[in-house]
């Protein structure tokens, strides 16, 4: 599984963080094989001409890959994204949409350490969404509600260090973190510059 993660990073020619903490370190495949896997790296040569809908496609290969979604789900989400946006910027609207679901705010809260991570974590049951467990990976959050560890959960391995972990997490100013109580609370929509 995790060179199948790597090779679409590779495969898009960035990082796509699937892969959490180790996508910053020098075993990342994309700094160790910065090449399309599958071709070994040439000197010289002329490159293909990339078109305008490779280059689109690879921009929601991205989205798709980033956010772990398969082809259906980002379909529909597109299709959202284009009604709200009416005529206007869909990408603000997309991200907008994709940033709050509940696996990817229980990322950026620093819970877990991929999204695919925090996938399981929701599925599983381990989040709280205002005191209530859910395992609904793709529900959607709003301003003010609070997501929290369940308290039964808190002993399990998976946030055996988790208080390290969340002092070195800075979370967007759309989240307002409480370290201490390990639990945040949406305060604002999601905005593009505010995540890296």
């Amino acid at each position: 599984m995790l060179k199948h993660k790597c090779k679409k990073c590779r495969r898009q020619g960035s990082k796509l963080f699937l892969k959490g903490e180790r996508c910053l370190t020098s075993k990342c495949a994309v700094a160790r094989k910065p090449y399309v896997p599958g071709s070994a790296p040439k000197s010289g040569g002329r490159r293909k001409a990339v078109s305008e809908y490779s280059t689109k496609l690879k921009e929601n290969q991205k989205n798709k890959f980033g956010y772990a979604l398969r082809g259906t789900q980002y379909k529909n989400y597109m299709k959202e994204a284009m009604e709200k946006a009416g005529g206007g910027d869909v990408k603000n609207k997309l991200f907008e949409i994709l940033e709050s679901r509940l696996d990817n705010v229980v990322f950026r809260m620093g819970f877990a350490p991929s999204r695919f991570a925090a996938k399981q974590m929701v599925g599983h049951g381990h989040i709280t969404v205002n005191d209530r467990k859910t395992d609904i990976p793709s529900r959607r959050i709003k301003i003010g509600d609070k997501i929290a560890i369940r308290p039964q959960s808190a002993d399990k391995i998976i946030f055996k260090d988790l208080d390290i972990k969340l002092k070195k997490q800075e979370a967007p100013t759309w989240i307002r973190m409480d370290k201490d109580n390990k639990e945040g609370i949406i305060v604002g929509a999601p905005l593009r510059g505010d995540v890296v």
